[in-house]
């Protein structure tokens, strides 16, 4: 059985069906993912806050920051609730990200990268659920997976010219 937040009950809103409720739980699973983006670009920032790199690092932070209204959005739309925060995904991220920008810039970048690897991985899963609504995978394949794919091209740049 599926176990999604709901919505106060004493709107009119309709019951969701149980696609709609698994739906929400992706949405929710791949929001917490960007949250947690966002909070690990926010700490790279801060590594990389005097450095050209920071203006390529706080776009694709902001991209996340979008990714994250589009996920939210879809979650109201099905009536469900949106989760507000990374949870223990957030924590080992956040822990991971601080231990490569210990190590410099070159680790921090690479980190970076297999998070957005993570998240790639993660949207070609839902989009290939097949018991993912048409609207989120849409949403997922349209939007979101080409994104993180353009977020991977670009840390994959950053990296070749850190290195040279």
């Amino acid at each position: 059985m599926v176990k999604v937040k709901t919505m106060n009950t004493t709107t009119n809103n309709p019951p969701f069906s149980e696609t709609d409720a698994k739906a929400i739980d992706h949405c929710n699973s791949l929001l917490r993912g960007e949250i947690s983006a966002v909070e690990t670009y926010g700490q790279a920032i801060d590594k990389f806050s005097e450095e050209p790199e920071v203006v390529i690092l706080k776009a694709i932070r902001d991209d996340h920051r979008r990714a994250v209204t589009y996920l939210t959005d879809r979650i109201h739309g099905l009536h469900g609730l949106a989760d507000t925060s990374s949870g223990a995904w957030g924590a080992t991220t956040k822990a991971i990200q601080a231990t490569a920008n210990f190590f410099g810039e070159d680790s921090a970048i690479r980190s970076l990268e297999q998070g957005e690897e993570l998240g790639q991985q993660a949207y070609e899963s839902a989009i290939n659920d097949p018991d993912l609504d048409e609207e989120t995978r849409l949403i997922v394949r349209d939007r979101l997976l080409p994104m993180v794919n353009q977020h991977i091209t670009r840390l994959q740049t950053l990296t070749e010219s850190l290195s040279q």
